[in-house]
């Protein structure tokens, strides 16, 4: 969860902080141009009120104004070209040279200094220059009218470079993206801080919904930080743990008391069928029919109270040699293999996991019977233990007929048998007490086709002590 939400933070964090410092950047950009604007305009108003000094020369004379006055703004506009690099010229109506800076400065026939001079020709301050941006618009161009006795005798231009402006503009816009980078630096550190403190119990009420699903009941969830409603979440969750574990006490509690009482009466039963079976004549099959039944529901309830207890005893978890383990459980049920004509093949190398060694082996004895009760004469039963990282498993293969796709999903639950296995003894209730004397210790129970026919089923135990 914290994979898809911190992205969808992260996404409008940055959403926010480009909507804050674009408009910034554009602001920075159009302050550092109006202050140069504003400074053109002083100097331009400024050579304006010189070139009213000069005498005024009518329109198609060639009669140049007086000296002194021509050679002060001369002297002004040269010192303003030599100390900013500006070029800045006072032009008639006409486009002739009253004064410039270079002297080799003139007009234009086009272009942005042209056209800012014919505006100023109407009696106005050409209009402010379009937005110099860091990658384009190396000049500005801002042009004032001199103004004599209501009319406009000439016009002051200057066209000043952009490159002092520029870098300006660049270098706050790189102060600003630094702003940016940290703040969206801090917004993820929060962001991160955030999503922790939310998805913790989360996390917590996930790993503890596992351990519940795996058989671990007594697991809770520590109701302590987050939000409030998270930290209601988790004490209902403990209340509904706890009464599933009470209802669930109580059915092994029922179970177990049920098949404990009912193995008096059958007992006596089964004793009462003995004595009567002496009285009648010897291989009587009513009596012989009585006397299977009798033995098969008592084994039932013996599995019914092995699965009680299963499920209500804690594990004993061991760091345990699992191959020596395995190697003596196969030699074990040697001999009723071959009684059986099956070959029983281990291969069990010295491998440790942690688990009750008492509960592996009653349920490797199940697995190992269950594999030897369906696999038929002449064919063999495969026992593999090996090591994968964190868990050591424990194959048992059979060539017996195997299961549907749809059986596999069934195998395991309590009481249920193939429907092509009935006629085979057996209460359906050994691989449920496997997995219930696995489940307890952190184990688990897989079960797949055997190719090209059969079963196989998969004990993995941890190596790594549950818990720690």
């Amino acid at each position: 969860m914290r994979t898809r939400l911190l992205p969808l933070l992260i996404v409008l964090m940055a959403a926010v902080l480009l909507a804050l410092g674009v408009p910034l950047a554009v602001s920075l950009a159009a302050a550092q141009q109006q202050k140069v604007v504003v400074d053109r305009i002083d100097d331009t108003a400024r050579f304006a009120s010189l070139a009213q000094f000069v005498a005024d020369r009518p329109e198609g004379s060639r009669v140049n104004p007086p000296e002194q006055r021509l050679k002060t703004l001369l002297q002004e506009l040269g010192t303003f070209h030599e100390l900013y690099g500006i070029n800045a010229g006072v032009f008639y109506r006409d486009k002739d040279v009253m004064a410039n800076a270079p002297r080799n400065w003139y007009l234009p026939e086009d272009g942005e200094v042209r056209g800012a001079f014919d505006e100023a020709l109407q009696g106005r301050r050409s209009h402010d220059p379009e937005q110099v941006w860091p990658w384009q618009r190396d000049r500005l161009v801002v042009a004032s009218p001199v103004i004599r006795d209501g009319d406009v005798v000439a016009v002051v231009v200057t066209d000043s470079p952009t490159g002092q402006m520029r870098s300006r503009i660049l270098q706050g816009w790189l102060v600003i993206g630094a702003g940016e980078a940290a703040a969206m630096l801090l917004a993820l550190g929060a962001a991160l801080r955030l999503t922790g403190w939310v998805l913790r119990p989360v996390r917590v009420l996930d790993a503890t919904t596992h351990d519940i699903a795996t058989g671990r009941l007594k697991s809770r969830v520590a109701a302590a930080g987050g939000p409030p409603e998270l930290r209601r979440l988790a004490r209902s969750f403990n209340e509904m743990a706890d009464n599933v574990e009470d209802v669930l006490e109580q059915q092994r509690a029922f179970v177990a008391d049920a098949s404990h009482q009912l193995r008096n009466p059958l007992s006596a039963l089964l004793l009462r069928i003995e004595l009567l079976a002496l009285e009648l004549p010897e291989g009587n099959e009513e009596i012989a029919s009585v006397r299977t039944e009798g033995k098969r529901l008592a084994q039932v309830l013996d599995d019914l109270l092995d699965l009680a207890l299963a499920e209500h005893a804690e594990a004993d978890l061991r760091l345990t040699d699992i191959g020596e383990l395995t190697a003596e459980r196969v030699a074990s049920w040697s001999p009723y293999a071959d009684d059986k004509g099956v070959q029983l093949i281990g291969n069990c190398p010295a491998t440790t996991a942690w688990a009750d060694p008492v509960a592996l082996s009653s349920a490797l004895d199940a697995i190992i019977d269950n594999a030897l009760k369906f696999t038929p004469e002449g064919e063999s039963v495969e026992v593999v233990v090996a090591s994968n990282g964190e868990v050591s498993t424990i194959v048992v293969t059979d060539r017996g007929p195997g299961l549907s796709d749809e059986e596999l999903t069934r195998v395991g639950d309590r009481f249920w048998r193939s429907a092509g296995h009935q006629n085979i003894k057996g209460s359906g209730l050994g691989l449920s007490i496997s997995r219930a004397l696995l489940s307890a210790g952190g184990g688990s129970l897989a079960y797949a086709h055997h190719e090209p026919h059969g079963l196989k089923v998969t004990v993995t135990l941890p190596r790594t002590r549950p818990g720690a």
